[in-house]
């Protein structure tokens, strides 16, 4: 992976190539493997509430749990093509008041950006889906790797959310889009790296600060500018679940970095950043731009070049970094990991509330949340 990220209007021919390179060889395939190796850690210590933090959230989650079939509204339509024309296709993929001449859509009527908008929502939701499961998979790994009872407590009951979150999506596009896509190659890659590392503090690290930070700021955004009823009472539950997620990985992390060798601060410090650029690259619509006939070559500069769309990305890592801040991670050795950020244009957000605490203003309670 490269190791300096260049300003989105900057990005090289050499930069591009790599952010293309990347692509999803078992696109077709129902299953896919990945080898693991770690210890599975059984603790005798049975002492409910020795991490307090931990045990608040745990009872926080049991409060919390709801019914993906029976506390939503289903029984909503959802016009897909009404949402393409409006707020949808403009947060997803907006090219603002570039020149399209001489593009693929200088031709591009109504029908054309519809038929786009539409692909955007099936493929958005669809990559939200497969993360579900990236963390559905990984909180699993995490109750059988995490060495305190109250992080297997809590644990847990993320598997549960997980599991919910995995089914709501899925329910979502079955029976209220048109069509579901594979997972990104980028989105893959990550998940793959996060499931192979042996160590569960790297686990925590990838799934929990890194892949549901990120997925709890898109799950925002896309909440505050839909105007689909169903769509933005599924992400207000999801995003109360996702909150309480990342907690649980700043939780869980903050006391044991300031145990680690500033070595072993930098390989997580590697890590993060690594994760972060392809959190970045899979924004770009690769597979709809495949779908609909589209050379990516020919479309993805024009995206990395538009100043709305360098905004909407660099939103994303708004929980991220002032996470990666609470735990050290930012500034330890000579602060490599803030110079990284630095370059990637996302250091802005280091002072925005961490999610270690945050997570109460998401919490749902008789069926009412923050979250307007």
């Amino acid at each position: 992976m490269s190791d300096t990220i260049k300003p989105s209007s900057e990005v090289s021919i050499e930069e591009l190539e790599r952010i293309l390179s990347v692509s999803n060889s078992d696109r077709n395939e129902a299953i896919h493997t990945v080898e693991s190796n770690y210890e599975t850690i059984f603790t005798w210590s049975y002492d409910k509430g020795e991490k307090a933090k931990l045990d608040k959230l745990y009872e926080k989650a049991k409060h919390s749990m709801w019914n993906g079939q029976t506390d939503l509204p289903w029984e909503l339509d959802v016009d897909q093509e009404k949402l393409s024309q409006g707020e949808f296709i403009t947060a997803q993929s907006s090219f603002g008041s570039q020149d399209l001449t001489g593009t693929p859509f200088e031709k591009w009527g109504e029908k054309e950006w519809i038929q786009f908008g539409i692909e955007a929502q099936n493929w958005t939701l669809s990559q939200f889906m497969h993360g579900e499961q990236g963390a559905l998979v990984c909180t699993a790994k995490v109750v059988e790797t995490v060495p305190w009872i109250d992080a297997k407590y809590y644990g847990s009951t993320q598997v549960m959310d997980e599991a919910r979150h995995v089914e709501v999506f899925a329910k979502y596009l079955r029976e209220k889009l048109s069509g579901f896509y594979p997972i990104n190659a980028h989105l893959g890659l990550l998940l793959d790296d996060i499931i192979r590392d042996s160590r569960w503090d790297m686990t925590f690290l990838g799934m929990q600060i890194m892949v549901e930070g990120l997925a709890l700021a898109a799950f925002g955004f896309i909440h505050s500018t839909t105007q689909e009823p169903l769509l933005k009472q599924l992400l207000k539950y999801v995003m109360s679940d996702e909150a309480r997620h990342v907690a649980f990985g700043v939780l869980a992390l903050q006391d044991y970095y300031q145990q680690l060798s500033l070595a072993e601060i930098h390989e997580r410090q590697e890590f993060a950043f690594e994760a972060a650029v392809r959190m970045r690259d899979r924004f770009l619509l690769v597979e709809v731009w495949e779908k609909l006939g589209i050379k990516p070559k020919d479309v993805v500069p024009m995206i990395l070049s538009n100043p709305d769309r360098a905004v909407f990305q660099s939103f994303l890592f708004a929980k991220i970094v002032p996470n990666c801040k609470k735990l050290g991670l930012l500034d330890a050795g000579d602060g490599w990991l803030r110079k990284k950020f630095t370059e990637l244009g996302v250091i802005q957000f280091e002072d925005f509330a961490d999610t270690g605490e945050e997570y109460e203003n998401f919490a749902i309670a008789n069926g009412e949340s923050s979250v307007a």
